[in-house]
This record gives C-alpha cells, sequence and structure tokens, in this order.
C-alpha cells in the first residue's frame, strides 16, 4: 500500500511539474510596420502604424515565456521597437532604443526581437523608440500569471480592456519634431487625446469615432490603461465610478481605491471597476494633468469613450467632473499614496545597503544654436550634462566589444554647482542654465544598490518630469516638492512597502527618491519619457558590468542586429 502511495504521489508530482513547464510557451508574433491613411478630427493623415491598426496589437504572454516579434520595416523612416518595463535579464539586445542598444531597423530591412518575460505580471507596452514615430507605433504587453499561480485579487475580474491614451497631431509628427529642432523653439502642441485610437464625441468630425465599451451590471473588469501619449501627463475618471488600482507598472501594489487616476507618459495602470451603478452610459474622459510653471501652450482638449450598461437604453452618458489641468495636490496625493504589495507575487524587498549614492537635478537648459533664431535652442539635462545619441555604433555593442570613442563613463554623482534649484528667480542666470551636449554613463558594478535622489530644477520653470529607467525596476522611497533635505528628507523614506515602478513622476519644483540593484549587465539609459524633452537631451546612462559568472555575463549580439 506504501509503494502503490509513493508511486501516486510521484506522479501527482511529475504532472503537477509537466503542467508548469507545459505553461511556458514561445509566443510569437510579426510586426508589418508601414504606412497608413485614416481620417481623424474633419483630415486624412498619413500615419504610420504596425498590422494596419491603431493603436497596434495587443500582446498577450504569461510569466515566464519567451516572446519572439518578427518586424518587418515597410515604413519610410528608420526603426526600433522598445518593451517598455520589459527587463531583459541578460537580453540587453532586445530592449530598442536606438542608438543605445541597436542601430535602427532600416526601411526594408527586418529584425526578430526574442527574450524572456520572467518575476513580472501586469500591464507594459512596446512603443518604437525612434524620433517621435511612437506617437502612432504602439500597444499593450500584457503579462499574465503562470499557472497555478492566478492574481492576488480580492475580486477576479470578468474581462480585462486595455485602455491605451493617446496623443494626435493634425500633421506628420516627425515633420513637428524636426521643424521644432531646426528653430531651437518648443514644438506645435497635438491637437486631440485619444482612447485606443479614437478622439471621442467633443472633437470635430469624431462622434463616429468614440471608443465604446459595453458592461455587465454587478460584474467587475480590470481596465489596464496606458499613457502612450508623448508630451502629457492625464487624468482619467469615470462618471460615478470608482477604481481600485491593484498593479502599476506591473508592479502589484495594496489595493487603493480613488475616483481618479494620474499617469505619466510610459507608466500603466492597472485598476478593478465594479460597474454596480444605475443601467446607463457613463463617459470615460482623460485631460491633461499641465504643471509647468510658468504656464505655457499645451494640448487643452478632453477625450471620452463611453461605457455602455448592456440593456440599458440611455442615449444620453453623464460626463466626470476632472480635476483643473493644474490640480497639482490632486496627482501628488494619487502618485504618494500607491504602496506595494509586500509579499505579494514576485516581491522584491527594499534593498537596505546602498553602494552608489547620486544626486540628479533634472531641467530644462538652453545651448548655443548658430543657425537658430536668437543663437541658442532649448536644452535639457541631468547634472548639466546634456545627453546625446552616438550614430555611428550603438553603445551596447561599445560595451562589449570594448570599442572607445562612443561614450565616456564619468557621469557625475553630482550637479557641478550647488544652488537653490527650485528658486523661479535663478532661471535667468546664464551661469547656470547653459549646457553642452555630451555621452556619458555611470559605471555601476555588477549587483551594486544605487539611489539616486532626482531634483527637479526651475531653469525657464518647473514641471513635473516623468523619468524611465530602462533594464530595472525602483522602488520609490518618497517623493515632495522644494529642494531635497538630505537631513530630514530620509526620514520619510519608505522600506517596508514602497511602490516598485519603471518610471517616476518627479513632481513639479520638487524631487523624487529611487532605489534599485544593478543586476542586468549592460548599457541603459534613464530619460525622460516626454519626447519633447529626449532630444533635448534629458537622460543619462549606466553602464553595468558583467557579473562573476556566465549565468550573470551578458551573451554575444544576435547575428542579425540591425548595423549602423
Amino acid at each position: 500500500m506504501a509503494r502503490v502511495f509513493l508511486f501516486l504521489l510521484a506522479y501527482a508530482l511529475a504532472l503537477l511539474a509537466s503542467s508548469s513547464t507545459a505553461s511556458a510557451a514561445i509566443v510569437e508574433h510579426s510586426f508589418y510596420v508601414k504606412n497608413l491613411t485614416v481620417t481623424r478630427l474633419c483630415q486624412e493623415r498619413v500615419i504610420t502604424v504596425v498590422n494596419g491598426s491603431l493603436p497596434g496589437p495587443s500582446i498577450l504572454v504569461r510569466e515566464g515565456d519567451t516572446l519572439v516579434v518578427h518586424v518587418f520595416n515597410e515604413s519610410p523612416y528608420n526603426l526600433t521597437i522598445h518593451w517598455h518595463g520589459v527587463f531583459q535579464l541578460l537580453s540587453a539586445w532586445a530592449d530598442g532604443p536606438v542608438y543605445v542598444t541597436q542601430c535602427p531597423i532600416l526601411p526594408g530591412h527586418g529584425y526578430t526581437y526574442r527574450f524572456n518575460i520572467t518575476g513580472q505580471e501586469g500591464t507594459l507596452w512596446w512603443h518604437a523608440h525612434v524620433s517621435w514615430l511612437r506617437a502612432t507605433v504602439y500597444g499593450a504587453l500584457i503579462i499574465q500569471p503562470r499557472p497555478p499561480s492566478s492574481y492576488p485579487y480580492f475580486i477576479k475580474p470578468l474581462k480585462e480592456i486595455p485602455i491605451l491614451l493617446g496623443e494626435w497631431w493634425n500633421a506628420n509628427v516627425i515633420d513637428v519634431e524636426n521643424e521644432a529642432l531646426a528653430t531651437g523653439g518648443a514644438p506645435n502642441i497635438s491637437d486631440a487625446f485619444t482612447i485606443n485610437g479614437y478622439p471621442g464625441d467633443l472633437y470635430a468630425c469624431s462622434k463616429n469615432q468614440t471608443y465604446n465599451l459595453n458592461v455587465v451590471r454587478g460584474m467587475t473588469n480590470m481596465l489596464r490603461i496606458i499613457n502612450a501619449a508623448l508630451n502629457n501627463q492625464l487624468f482619467f475618471k469615470i462618471a460615478n465610478h470608482n477604481m481600485t488600482v491593484v498593479s502599476v507598472d506591473a508592479s502589484y501594489t495594496q489595493p487603493y481605491v480613488t475616483d481618479v487616476v494620474v499617469l505619466a507618459p510610459g507608466q500603466t495602470t492597472d485598476v478593478l471597476v465594479t460597474f454596480n451603478q444605475p443601467p446607463g452610459s457613463y463617459y470615460m474622459a482623460a485631460r491633461p494633468y499641465a504643471s509647468t510653471f510658468p504656464e505655457v501652450p499645451f494640448d487643452n482638449t478632453t477625450t471620452r469613450g463611453i461605457i455602455q450598461y448592456v440593456g440599458s437604453r440611455s442615449q444620453a452618458p453623464l460626463m466626470p467632473i476632472l480635476p483643473a489641468f493644474n490640480d497639482t495636490p490632486t496627482a501628488h496625493k494619487f502618485f504618494s499614496s500607491l504602496t506595494g504589495l509586500a509579499n505579494g507575487p514576485h516581491w522584491v524587498p527594499t534593498p537596505l545597503h546602498v553602494d552608489e549614492q547620486m544626486f540628479v537635478t533634472v531641467g530644462l537648459n538652453l545651448e548655443l544654436c548658430a543657425t537658430c533664431l536668437g543663437g541658442t535652442r532649448l536644452a535639457a539635462s541631468m547634472n548639466n550634462q546634456s545627453f546625446q545619441l552616438p550614430n555611428t555604433l550603438s553603445m551596447l555593442e561599445a560595451f562589449f566589444f570594448n570599442v572607445s570613442g562612443i561614450y565616456t563613463d564619468d557621469f557625475p554623482n553630482q550637479p557641478p554647482v550647488q544652488f537653490d534649484y527650485t528658486n523661479l528667480n535663478l532661471s535667468a542666470d546664464p551661469t547656470l542654465e547653459f549646457t553642452q551636449k555630451s555621452t556619458k554613463v555611470k559605471n555601476l558594478k555588477f549587483n551594486s544598490t544605487v539611489e539616486i535622489v532626482f531634483q527637479n530644477t526651475a531653469f525657464l520653470g518647473i514641471e513635473n518630469h516623468p523619468i524611465h529607467l530602462h533594464g530595472f525596476n525602483f522602488h520609490v522611497l518618497a517623493q515632495g516638492f522644494g529642494n531635497y533635505d538630505a537631513v530630514n528628507d530620509p526620514k520619510k523614506f519608505n522600506l517596508v512597502n514602497p511602490q516598485a515602478r519603471n518610471t517616476i513622476a518627479v513632481p513639479v519644483g520638487g524631487w523624487a527618491v529611487i532605489r534599485f540593484r544593478a543586476n542586468n549587465p549592460g548599457v541603459w539609459i534613464a530619460h525622460c519619457h516626454l519626447d519633447v524633452h529626449l532630444p533635448w537631451g534629458l537622460a543619462m546612462g549606466f553602464e553595468v558590468e558583467n557579473g562573476p559568472t556566465p549565468s550573470s555575463t551578458l551573451p554575444p549580439p544576435p547575428p542579425d542586429l540591425p548595423k549602423c
């Protein structure tokens, strides 16, 4: 009898192991990137899209799967695809930012991205990482738990719906960017925002271009909200409905009930919504959170979609009351109230010992430009270093093959001058506001723990900067306004259950402290995810050395990696 029991036990364990192994799959997609003619806001425009749709296809994988995406560039532009928020553990070649981890995929050429997705669940996304192409080249990347694991939610959602918030120009976005870079000024603002590619019925000629979602009364759905806009943070609300935040940037959170969600460009937020209101129609809506002071022009419009209860005949949807565009207290309350789900799936405790401490100023600057109006152009910098991409070899190839002259590893730990960083009266000091281009990275030992204070500066105004770190998640220890106080502000650090993210919205005229472990060898960038600021130079690089074992060493590049 004992032998029978042991046999059955062994058989059951083998079945469990085989089922767990079988759940890890190779998920394969083909992306055909080409131009498409569409009509929006009464105008016919030619845009660049993936597989003929805006947004592009949603990719669904399970934790542990390997994703293989064949990209065929049939557009007239150079192209790369970035898998925003994916760790790319030992697969840095697949990260995608142009001239950082690869050279561009030229028109008429292709490249296959292949990487494993490990230790992550939730909502991420993919987008072009060349110029402003991500205005229309983007889509959702949804990572579900790998069986037998499941969501750690108190309510299991009936449906999961991606909600991608985008930005629309009645112009060729490449031309918009190039004109701004040529003149040295700010680019033209967008003409509309979109929900899943549709502007909504507040815009001209858009009554029939409004996203519609049918829901069942009493049921709970998950909305996977992604801010894919180029240059605007966004408030999001649903009329008469609360939302429970359960994940941000594919990291689980303590459930947080709110009637408004705020997302910086690049951020994702998963919310559970129980549709428990009287049967009818309700608008979901998004409008900008525009924090810049002094105020500069921005697209002060509202996109909205319709949520329709099944069986209801209501034709007059209720509209939510959205926060004012400059409602910083509401934005800060949302951003600072989120906490991580300690001991939940894939939870990583906060490292307590710090090996590298950095104080990094972020903000706008000027640089000399002989061909620009007034002899200067707008620029941006971190620690007064305005980042410039190379164009003859990717930084990752230079790292792997030890090629000099592509970048230097002397990015400073501190700004060159200490001053009253958030004092608007200093914005006219030419000795502080001018910057120069460079390609510098910070060298990090493998597995070292890095703490960074991101400090906003007041040159040319103050605003909220969304900083995205490639290759890693980080813990958000604290955030606040004014100048960071190295004596008192560390007392506010949350070292128990801080939120984990890949993109942090550094408060307007304020600071944020992050901490991460540099356990992924390669070259990575941290940059402002406002696309207007990246070409101006608001970025820095990290060079993470290889670890001591073959399993912690970056492998060679794929043989078909695009060449410069």
